[in-house]
């Protein structure tokens, strides 16, 4: 399964990266970004494992844990957490109280408020609406492996942690929730409430 073939322009770093699977890249994420930190320019603030480029507006109480990398021109709402590895690109928005983990989110890309992505890749000019949610870990099987289902094949990932690979321009509505293992087509539309479930 090809990353590229959900997100047209993945971020630079990634190019070089021979990770084509979405949860062996999630996985591997906090060392990609160290192995990135060093190489920011002199246009980033960099402090203990956290780069934030100077163009980025940080609202009151937002917590950030390293490695994360923010992009020229983010905005990031108050109170939001990132924890355990997180990419933003160029021109994302990240609502207040939301909550990213291990996770790489696309240019242009909004998560609103209240929201929670685990584990997961999301494309290009994406929007999540408040309340939305991409699960990463299943708390209420015995077996939590994650197996996803991608053109009427069943994939075992081996990882017990992974949430969303979402295609570029597509749309999630307030209080959705994407199972862990989801895989979502470039312009997919998920509507209020619904819950996606690949097995």
């Amino acid at each position: 399964m090809d990353i590229k073939n959900f997100i047209s322009n993945l971020p630079e770093f990634l190019e070089t990266e021979q990770i084509l699977a979405p949860w062996e890249l999630t996985i591997n994420l906090k060392k990609i970004i160290e192995k990135i930190l060093p190489l920011l320019g002199t246009e980033f603030k960099v402090s203990d494992g956290i780069a934030i480029h100077k163009s980025v507006s940080v609202e009151s109480g937002v917590t950030f844990k390293k490695p994360f990398i923010a992009m020229q021109n983010c905005r990031i709402g108050a109170n939001a957490y990132f924890r355990e590895g997180v990419f933003l690109d160029k021109s994302v928005n990240i609502g207040p109280s939301s909550e990213i983990k291990s996770s790489i989110i696309c240019a242009e890309t909004a998560i609103a408020h209240l929201n929670y992505i685990g584990n997961s890749i999301i494309g290009q000019k994406v929007n999540f609406e408040g309340g939305s949610i991409a699960a990463n870990h299943y708390n209420e099987r015995a077996d939590k492996k994650i197996l996803v289902k991608y053109k009427n094949t069943v994939i075992d990932t081996g990882v017990e942690k992974f949430g969303a690979l979402v295609g570029d321009n597509s749309r999630i509505g307030a209080n959705a929730v994407l199972s862990p293992g989801t895989i979502l087509e470039k312009n997919s539309i998920v509507k209020r409430l619904e819950l996606i479930e690949q097995l």
